[in-house]
């Protein structure tokens, strides 16, 4: 099992030049994977094509750039740009959103998610390879119909004909697709107990493609809070937990509160989402069971850390993605450090 640190995306609290300090600590420290996330404030790209220019070894990854926020064809200009400018480093994650920034922000109907991702990443992929994108689908006709446009190839060599692609998917049926046109699972809110079921319908995706779960990555973004205390470092990651099975999404359609009731949380995912939809998000935030926060996150001292890497480990994780609940870039820093030696002293680190 590998490293990678997941940055997110912008936020009041943060400036890129944290972003770029501590994605040069991951690069010195042997992260293999640098990831940088965007809703609607920052962008991925633009934030990782900066810390690409910035950094020497370390893979440079989006988790995510949103489906419907580009056309296939831009999306994979920008994979095989990067790609060029970091010396072939770039890992090409992409993710649906949801209907609320879908609809709301880009305009774009979230209808048949699963059938449209299918379609961008086939287009994707032709594009990257060089290869004239023509393409006749349900969502995606190249080039239109009875029009002066005609079939196109990408206009420059990039390093690579194949850009590795990852899916953020929560769904069984979305984790299947993973599994059959990606190279890797970018997951969220993974616990080795219920990793099993996940894994089963990556692995059937896999089948259809006449592919083992062999070579397949499995990249959860893990929140890590060091400390000496297991219950005073989930108090950080409590309003993050509230705020994905809380509030992200509607009551009808929020993929992580699905998720937990899955995970075996049904009655303490409503509550908390009963509690967020309420406008009571201290009392949401104190819902969420602390199983939970603890199954799903790395907290405590470097000792239990470590224990915690061999079980994440077993259960399928090939690289572990830490996001980081810390006060500062020093502290940030620390961190860091602190899970490498953790990996060490596992013994699970490649």
């Amino acid at each position: 099992m590998r490293l990678g640190l997941s940055l997110g995306y912008q936020t009041a609290w943060s400036t890129p030049a944290d972003h770029v300090a501590l994605a040069q600590e991951a690069d010195r420290l042997g992260y293999s994977v640098v990831w940088a996330a965007e809703a609607y404030g920052s962008d991925s790209p633009s934030m990782l094509a900066w810390i690409a220019g910035q950094t020497e070894r370390i893979d440079i990854g989006s988790a995510v750039m949103q489906i419907p926020a580009r056309t296939p064809a831009m999306t994979a200009m920008t994979a095989a740009t990067i790609d060029a400018l970091s010396g072939g480093r770039f890992r090409l994650g992409l993710g649906v959103s949801g209907p609320q920034v879908s609809e709301g922000w880009h305009g774009v109907r979230f209808a048949k998610p699963l059938a449209r991702t299918r379609e961008y990443v086939d287009i994707v992929k032709l594009a990257i390879a060089r290869k004239e994108v023509a393409y006749d689908g349900e969502f995606y006709t190249l080039p239109l119909p009875d029009g002066p446009g005609k079939a196109l190839r990408l206009g420059f060599h990039p390093p690579r004909e194949q850009v590795p692609i990852y899916l953020a998917a929560v769904g069984p049926k979305n984790l299947e697709l993973a599994g059959e046109i990606a190279d890797g699972w970018l997951a969220v809110f993974y616990a080795p107990e219920f990793a099993d079921e996940q894994l089963a319908a990556v692995a059937a995706g896999r089948a259809k493609a006449g592919k083992e779960l062999a070579g397949f990555d499995v990249v959860p973004s893990v929140p890590v809070v060091v400390g000496d205390d297991v219950a005073t470092c989930a108090e950080l990651v409590r309003w993050y937990a509230a705020l994905y099975v809380g509030g992200m999404g509607s009551r009808q359609q929020n993929f992580y509160n699905q998720l937990a009731t899955r995970m075996g949380y049904g009655d303490a995912a409503r509550e908390v989402q009963d509690l967020y939809l309420a406008k009571r998000q201290r009392d949401a935030a104190a819902a969420v069971p602390m199983e939970f926060i603890d199954r799903t996150s790395l907290l405590g001292p470097k000792e239990r850390i470590a224990e915690r890497l061999r079980e994440y480990a077993a259960a399928g994780v090939t690289t572990l993605s830490v996001t980081l609940f810390v006060a500062d870039r020093d502290s940030g820093v620390q961190t860091l450090r602190t899970v490498a030696e953790a990996l060490e002293m596992s013994g699970v680190g490649e």
